[in-house]
């Protein structure tokens, strides 16, 4: 579980509705837990701070470009000769009238580390306890886990889909900030000494009932709180 991510932003997308540099200001009073870097020539600037604080400057963006994406529209239908704009500007737009439709009304999505899905998904599992009328699908993309809600039943309306999406970002935002990750990597083991790692885990977990065990074929995976993986882990070198 990442303390710290860093991010690269292309601004240029922006260069033509705003002076990048007073956009960059407006960003960092509204995302005081993030480190900015210097902005770039091309249009580049990296950002570093915690995922959740990232995914909200990620939400941020996008509601700006939804706001340019409408104004463009307004001024389309006024004139059919405005000049055409960029296909990175196109996509953008595309992308963000996109999602903004699905969070308007069908769908939600949470990007979620995945680490701490998977600590959700066995220790606090009502997260995603949903009714009939609500669906909830996940796609895993490495260390990050991509959580669909979505209307499943007529009765269903916006507002449900929205408190569902809430509650798991409510519940991944407490987890962020307690959770670490210890990984136990079989290098150069032999298969009998994996097998014995593995059942001294399973052993353990009565004693550390918080602490998440997740077996792979080269690796274990220890989720949980400080102090308890600590104990651990020095519990199982032994």
């Amino acid at each position: 579980v990442f303390i710290s991510v860093t991010s690269v932003l292309n601004m240029s997308v922006f260069k033509d509705q705003f002076v990048l540099e007073d956009l960059v200001q407006e960003l960092q009073k509204k995302s005081t837990a993030l480190s900015f870097g210097p902005l770039q020539s091309d249009g580049h600037i990296s950002v570093q701070g915690s995922f959740p604080a990232i995914k909200l400057l990620r939400d941020l963006l996008l509601l700006k470009a939804k706001s340019l994406s409408e104004k463009d529209k307004r001024e389309e239908s006024q004139s059919h000769q405005r000049p055409r704009r960029s296909l990175q500007q196109h996509r953008l737009t595309a992308e963000t009238s996109n999602l903004i439709h699905d969070a308007d009304g069908e769908k939600q999505v949470v990007v979620l580390d995945t680490d701490i899905f998977h600590y959700m998904k066995y220790f606090f599992p009502r997260t995603f306890l949903v009714n009939d009328d609500v669906k909830i699908s996940d796609i895993a993309g490495g260390d990050i886990t991509t959580v669909y809600i979505e209307k499943a039943g007529r009765r269903a309306d916006a507002e449900q889909v929205l408190r569902v999406k809430k509650k798991i970002e409510n519940q991944s935002i407490k987890l962020h900030n307690v959770l670490r990750k210890e990984r136990i990597c079989f290098e150069k083991h032999s298969r009998d000494e994996k097998r014995r790692y593995k059942q001294v885990c399973e052993s353990l977990k009565t004693r550390y009932p918080c602490v998440l065990v997740i077996p792979y074929d080269t690796h274990i995976d220890l989720i949980g709180n400080s102090s308890e993986i600590f104990a651990f882990t020095k519990e199982l070198s032994k």
